[in-house]
């Protein structure tokens, strides 16, 4: 199993970071683009002024490759406080290498409390992905309720 590792994105490395954030909105298909090609996404600069967001590459340990990338932040619908997966996204080529399963046991265990993650809507895919993470790191101790799995850790 290759081991990963989460690096958190620099102010310099941001233009990295927003490009597959594009790749990863596009994938989603749920926005419109923009008259430049670009989908909106207005929080992106808040990643970098904010205390309570945090950008992450998922890099391979031996390598430092990048595999993708997750965004956590305290904003939430249900908890009063806790942490929130924003955005997260492995890059196609380290899918079902178990590199999803180990970005989020990595921030599940660097922010530990309330958790809520919503998968996002159209995408079976990403709901099967975060039902069988979350419940097995949680072993099947989270709930479901109006489309977001929320969990103690």
């Amino acid at each position: 199993v290759m081991e990963i590792k989460l690096e958190l994105v620099k102010e310099e490395e941001k233009e990295i970071l927003f490009r597959l954030l594009q790749y990863s909105l596009f994938e989603e298909n749920i926005k419109e683009m923009n008259e430049e090609g670009i989908f909106d996404y207005p929080w992106f600069d808040a990643y970098f002024t904010e205390k309570d967001r945090y950008a992450f590459f998922i890099k391979e340990k031996e390598s430092d490759s990048l595999a993708g990338f997750v965004m956590v932040n305290s904003y939430l619908q249900k908890f009063s406080e806790g942490h929130s997966i924003a955005e997260f996204m492995v890059i196609p080529g380290y899918r079902r290498k178990k590199v999803g399963k180990q970005a989020a046991y990595a921030c599940f265990d660097r922010f530990k409390g309330n958790w809520e993650v919503s998968p996002a809507k159209e995408s079976s895919q990403a709901y099967y992905f975060w039902k069988h993470v979350i419940g097995e790191y949680t072993n099947d101790s989270y709930q479901w309720e109006d489309g977001i799995f929320l969990f103690h850790c």
